[in-house]
């Protein structure tokens, strides 16, 4: 049975760098709504929307009566419908391709089903009126969304060519740094929903951690993750061939040492609110850092089933005799 998708596809065609700029939209607006996640949280504008999906009973909007925190709120909110936009983009771009590749399309309907599941658990934080636990997990999947948007990037964006063989305890210490780095984000939470930018506000709870148990937790395993990421660099520097995934594994360790010493600030000087929204950026970054990194190393993880469409230069036709 032909779909609105399979019947268009047999009319137009988007060039490859439709794609890019799509996959591109897409990775950027989602790492933004992380950022204005945690403008939220630390301006105490949470409830600024006081139920959900409407901003307020009989508005969608919001409205002069909410102030600042109805109208930085909502704006979160409505940073979602140009997400749901650049995702559409990477969704049309990926399905009218030439040839068509099944694994990117799959990537890129990932991005807008996790939106609506964000979308979800953004009322669900409204309508529980913020319990860290919720407001965690709303994190969490926020983080799920970015995981698609970077591996739909990344292929997006990845030249054909000759590739590095990666011995195999290296490609198992990729893994190890990404697990690592998934549970220093998880621990993450605990902390941020432990300490004082829960929700900015006495009557939002907290997590019943001691903050510094869960600081300190948070920081060993920032050192952790350093010390796999500097193994791994030193462990590619050593491989022919492999100067992308070299020069990709010292970004990686250089924004996690940038992370590290801003976690550090925000510790010594009482957790200011614009170092909270950094770190929340930094996260994101370091979480995009070492996804590339393990797709440096695994260069075949959910790679493009066909040549051609996804390179950075097209390729020439092959011509038989």
């Amino acid at each position: 049975m032909q779909t609105p998708f399979s019947w268009l596809a047999d009319r137009v065609t988007l060039s490859p760098r439709a794609l890019r700029w799509g996959t591109t939209a897409a990775l950027v607006v989602s790492i933004l709504i992380i950022i204005t996640g945690g403008v939220v949280r630390v301006t105490g504008s949470g409830l600024g929307c006081p139920t959900w999906p409407a901003c307020d009973d009989g508005s969608l909007t919001t409205t002069p009566e909410l102030g600042i925190h109805g109208f930085i709120e909502f704006a979160n909110r409505a940073l979602t419908g140009v997400l749901i936009a650049a995702v559409g983009w990477a969704i049309v771009a990926a399905r009218l391709q030439k040839p068509r590749v099944r694994s990117m399309t799959r990537l890129a309907w990932s991005q807008f089903w996790l939106v609506v599941a964000n979308a979800v658990a953004g009322g669900v934080t409204v309508l529980t009126e913020l319990n860290p636990w919720v407001v965690a997990m709303h994190f969490l999947m926020a983080i799920a969304l970015l995981t698609t948007t970077t591996l739909t990037w990344h292929r997006a964006h990845r030249a054909q060519g000759a590739e590095a063989v990666f011995p195999r305890p290296v490609g198992i210490l990729a893994w190890v740094l990404v697990a690592a780095t998934a549970v220093l984000i998880v621990v993450g939470t605990l902390v941020t929903g432990t300490g004082p930018h829960a929700g900015d506000s006495a009557d939002v709870p907290r997590m019943a951690f001691v903050w510094e148990h869960v600081a300190i937790a948070h920081g060993v395993l920032g050192t952790l993750v350093l010390v796999l990421g500097v193994v791994l660099l030193v462990a590619v520097a050593r491989i022919p061939g492999a100067a992308l995934a070299r020069r990709r594994a010292l970004t990686f360790v250089v924004v996690v040492v940038l992370q590290a010493v801003l976690g550090v600030v925000q510790a010594l000087t009482e957790l200011p609110e614009w170092m909270v929204v950094l770190h929340l950026l930094g996260s994101a970054l370091v979480w995009v850092g070492v996804l590339r990194v393990l797709l440096d190393v695994h260069p075949h993880l959910w790679a493009p089933s066909a040549p051609g469409p996804y390179t950075m230069k097209t390729q020439e036709p092959a011509h038989h005799a």
